[in-house]
Parts: C-alpha cells; structure tokens; sequence
C-alpha cells in the first residue's frame, strides 16, 4: 500500500518506460512509410478508431471496477480481523478465570492460558498471511522485469525472506507445530487447535457455558473471515475478461499511429497554405516553419505515444490491483496489519517481549 498523497511521476515513468519506447518505436515505423516511403494510403479513418477508442475505454473503466471492488472487499476483510482479533483477546482475559474452576489456578497460571491463547491467533494471523502470499498460476506480475526492478530498489516482503516455519515456531509449542505442518491448510489446524483447547478449558472450569459459546462463536467468525480472505485468493478476475481487454488495448494501440497520422497531414497542409502568404520567403523563420508543416505528420508519433501510454498503463493499474494479497506495492498490507494486531492484543494481556512495528522504506507499507 503507497502512503505517499501523490505517486511521484518519476516512478511511474520508470515503471512504464519499456512501455513508453515501445509506443516510440510503433508509432514512428507508420509514419516512415507515410512520410519518406510516400504510402499516402497507409492510413485508418478516425471514426471506425474512435468508437473502438471508446469500446477500449469503457472495458479498462470496467476491469479496474471490478479490481478495485476486489481490493476493498479485502481490505474489509482483514479491518474485520483487527476487530474481532482485539474482541477475542478481551474475551481471553476477562473470560477464563477461576470462577467456576474445578482447581483455582494462581494469576500466573491463567496469565500463562492467555498468553497461550493469544499467541496461539497470532500464529493463526502468520500462517493466514503466509498462506495468502502464495503465488497462484494467474498471479505472475511480480514476476515481470518492470515490476521485478521496482521491488527490488523500492520495497520488500517479508514473506519471501522469512520463512513459515521460522516465523511461526515462536507461538506455539512444538506438537502443535508437528501437527499443522503436516497438514495442509495450517490456518484452518490452528483454529481447530485453538477450538479444542477452549473445550479442555470448559471441561476443567475455566470457561462456563455460556462463555464458551460466546468464544466459539469468535473462532467461527474467523473460519468466516479466512474464508472470505481465500475466496478473493483462489478464484481470479475472469481470466477472459482480462484476456480480452489486454487484447483489444493492444489492437487499439497498433491502430492509433494510422489514425492521427492523416489528421496532422492535414495539419500541416493548412499551416502550408497560410505560410504562402508572408510577404516574405526567405527568412530563416519563415523557412523553419515551412519546414515543420512540410514534415508536421511526425508530431505525430509523440500525440499517438501518448495517448497509447494513457490506456495502457490504465489498464495495468487494473491488472496490478486484481489480487490484492499476491505482494504488490498497491496490496492491502496484510503484514503490516499483523503486526499491528500483534502488538495490540499482545499488550491487552500485559505481555512481554513485543515486537516492535516494521518500519517501511519508500511509503510502501506490505
């Protein structure tokens, strides 16, 4: 997630520069041809261009709709797990006590209970994170020189540099670790783990009924929460949606330079024929006018790279912001809110030892 009021346009252009040459390099082969081959014909009508122009337009407005509906979907997904991590928390420290034990417990035993509860979800947290890190075969951006150049001088992810084992190993004892690592979907054996020892509380006093079902009802809101987290994970932007669109971006892009080139022909013609008026010819600027309207039509190609620069990098911001948790610099910042989280319940129960928030370079919070 940028931080920043305004993405710097230096970025942006250094993102986009590949992109930027090539448009160059498109719209000055047609003009060459135009131009010093004489193919005056070598040219598309404006009208049959502008209506495709504005069927490309319409499908980018559609496609980063539906991507940024798909980022804020998560984003409110992980603002309802800060809120129901900070409910649960309290529900830990103001609901197991020695009320109705079978064996009162000393105030270090239940802090230690707690404790154990709480970072039992903070290893819930990391494996979820982890789990929504994972690269899907549609998710293969991160992977592009582009986007590969600009992680590399501008952010990184923490979940690529640490791994799962290492980050969870601290939070749980090492059954527990044994068994979520040899199952699949560890987030979901942690809140399993987590349901089976809130029955073993109840069954020994801790926890009364009614509390319980409270607090199962918590953990169910989870398991609701990480599902919704993985639907927006597994199932992709239709993938015949984003085919279709990056084609026709790129059909209107090819098209673009045959379209302006006969409008700043005529351009240049009309300067042409106001020129012959001067009372004077043969001034140098006279002659340097002449000139330009004589090769106006090369004005061209900046016009056609720029408007080809506009659609696509609006259909990239598109495609960048479809998968909100695949490590992108525009992600909803899903390790940065676990921390976050972490350092709150942590200090709801008195604990020590806490990290300390990460500290982001560039404006780019992950």
């Amino acid at each position: 997630m940028y931080t920043r009021r305004i993405f710097p346009i230096k970025v942006v252009l250094k993102w986009t520069r590949r992109s930027i040459l090539m448009f160059l390099i498109l719209a000055t082969i047609p003009v060459i041809l135009f131009d010093i081959l004489g193919m005056k014909w070598l040219h598309v009508p404006w009208l049959p261009l502008g209506v495709l122009g504005t069927a490309v337009a319409f499908l980018i407005g559609f496609k980063n709709n539906a991507s940024y509906d798909r980022l804020w979907e998560a984003r409110k997904i992980w603002g309802g797990i800060v809120n129901t991590s900070r409910s649960w928390t309290i529900m830990v420290k103001d609901f197991i006590n020695n009320d109705h034990a079978k064996e009162k417990l000393s105030d270090s035993d239940l802090h230690n209970i707690h404790k154990e509860l709480v970072h039992r979800h903070v290893a819930w947290l990391t494996a979820l994170r982890y789990q929504m890190r994972v690269n899907k075969p549609w998710e293969q951006l991160m992977t592009q020189k582009s986007n590969t150049e600009f992680k590399d001088s501008y952010f990184l992810v923490c979940e690529d540099t640490i791994p799962i084992e290492e980050a969870i190993k601290p939070y749980i004892s090492d059954n527990e670790y044994k068994e979520i690592f040899a199952k699949g979907n560890r987030a979901s054996q942690l809140l399993g783990i987590q349901s089976r020892r809130l029955k073993e509380l109840k069954q020994d006093g801790l926890v009364e009924d009614f509390r319980h079902m409270e607090m199962a009802n918590v953990l169910v809101e989870f398991y609701t929460l990480q599902g919704q987290s993985e639907r927006i994970k597994n199932f992709p932007y239709p993938r015949q949606f984003a085919t279709l669109n990056y084609m026709f971006v790129w059909i209107f892009i090819i098209l673009l330079p045959f379209g302006i080139m006969a409008g700043f022909e005529t351009i240049g013609h009309d300067i042409q024929e106001d020129l012959a008026q001067h009372a004077s010819r043969t001034s140098w600027g006279h002659l340097l006018q002449e000139f330009i309207a004589k090769h106006f039509v090369w004005f061209s190609i900046p016009f056609s790279a720029l408007v080809a620069w506009v659609f696509h990098t609006m259909e990239k911001i598109g495609e960048n912001t479809e998968n909100p948790f695949e490590g992108g610099p525009n992600d909803v910042p899903i390790t940065d809110l676990s921390r976050g989280i972490e350092i709150d319940i942590r200090q709801l129960i008195d604990d020590t030892d806490i990290p300390a928030p990460y500290d982001w370079k560039n404006d780019i919070v992950m």
